[in-house]
């Protein structure tokens, strides 16, 4: 193959699927270094080319909004003007490949949805969605590539460590409590979970983005360490508490506070793929979503979960859209989450 492309990947999702397609795309760079990719994607997620130089451009493509055929019509346009030798999309839906062809882009690579796909696309790869996400979108490429980027690599710089924190990022996107898809522990429980990590002698560090305002507040409330400006005061004198939510004003400021956390907790939301691709140790909330697709197989990331009988869990995505009212597999004590802290 020719080694100057213009490259089109469309990756639509959340800021989490947008960090899980980055090992795609650093392969992609790394057979083409001298290529110019663009990612279609869709507005909320636009801050993943703050974490990386591998994007070049961005197509901003509200496909969840009330036009969203308008919007697939928008990115047609753009592809057709933007003169691409390359197409990539990591949809599943079987219209994915007559889009792909509309675009009148020549080579055009998706999963394999059928007989449209195998006829509409250059090459086609099976869709396996028991695997880890970013394994799953890298398949897209094994057409085109043999090189394999593994984990998420973003452009936060090392950091000096703090000695003995533990940073914590207690929230979810607001979009999906909106939508029923309950994915983490009750704000109660983080607040008790602080109290404890102080109690042991850690440096607790809170963090927290705009979508978890409540959730902060009520953690400040009930924790018996941050309810009183005296004890506040007292615990901070002693080094064992920073509030730092409202001070990153980024996904790449909290990526440099994770990368000098010693260690991180956190729910199954974005700020987890950050601190994979930074490597820093990490405990992550799982209920109802499944571990085994969301972190990868290392010693520095460990899923902590309920232990309970549920016959379908993970339900999420697998056999349900929302989360079932019961979530007993998130009856997850802080206690349980501090006995695993070093």
């Amino acid at each position: 193959m020719e080694k100057m492309k213009n490259i089109l990947a469309i990756n639509f999702g959340g800021i989490g699927d947008e960090i899980f397609f980055l090992p795609t795309l650093i392969s992609l760079k790394k057979e083409f270094p001298q290529s110019k990719i663009t990612l279609a994607l869709e507005p909320r997620s636009k801050s993943v080319k703050d974490l990386t130089d591998i994007i070049d451009d961005l197509f901003l493509i509200d496909v969840k909004g009330k036009n969203k055929y308008m919007e697939l019509l928008k990115l047609v346009f753009k592809a057709r003007k933007g003169k691409f030798d390359m197409v990539i999309s990591s949809g599943g839906n079987k219209l994915i490949a007559l889009l792909l062809f509309m675009t009148g882009i020549k080579e055009r690579y998706g999963y394999n949805t059928g007989a449209l796909s195998e006829r509409l696309l250059t090459k086609t790869v099976p869709l396996n969605k028991n695997q880890y996400a970013c394994d799953m979108y890298h398949d897209l490429i094994t057409p085109i590539t043999n090189h394999k980027t593994s984990l998420p690599e973003i452009n936060v710089q090392p950091q000096e460590k703090i000695p003995n924190s533990v940073l914590i990022h207690p929230g979810v996107s607001k979009m999906s409590v909106q939508k029923g898809m309950i994915k983490t522990i009750p704000a109660e429980t983080w607040a008790e979970m602080v109290d404890l990590l102080i109690e042991k002698g850690k440096h607790v560090i809170l963090v927290g983005g705009p979508d978890d305002k409540e959730c902060i507040e009520t953690i400040r409330k009930v924790s018996r360490y941050l309810n009183s400006d005296d004890i506040l005061k007292q615990v901070q004198n002693d080094n064992l508490f920073e509030d730092y939510y409202g001070k990153t004003k980024s996904l790449k400021d909290l990526g440099e506070l994770i990368a000098k956390a010693e260690q991180f907790i956190c729910s199954d939301s974005a700020p987890l793929h950050v601190a994979v691709a930074l490597k820093t140790k990490t405990l992550v909330i799982f209920g109802p979503t499944d571990d085994k697709k969301l972190i990868p197989q290392s010693e520095l990331v460990t899923a902590v979960k309920a232990k309970d009988k549920c016959p379908i869990k993970p339900c999420l995505w697998e056999h349900r859209q929302t989360t079932c009212d019961n979530l007993d597999c998130l009856k997850i004590t802080a206690q349980d989450v501090v006995e695993k802290i070093i």
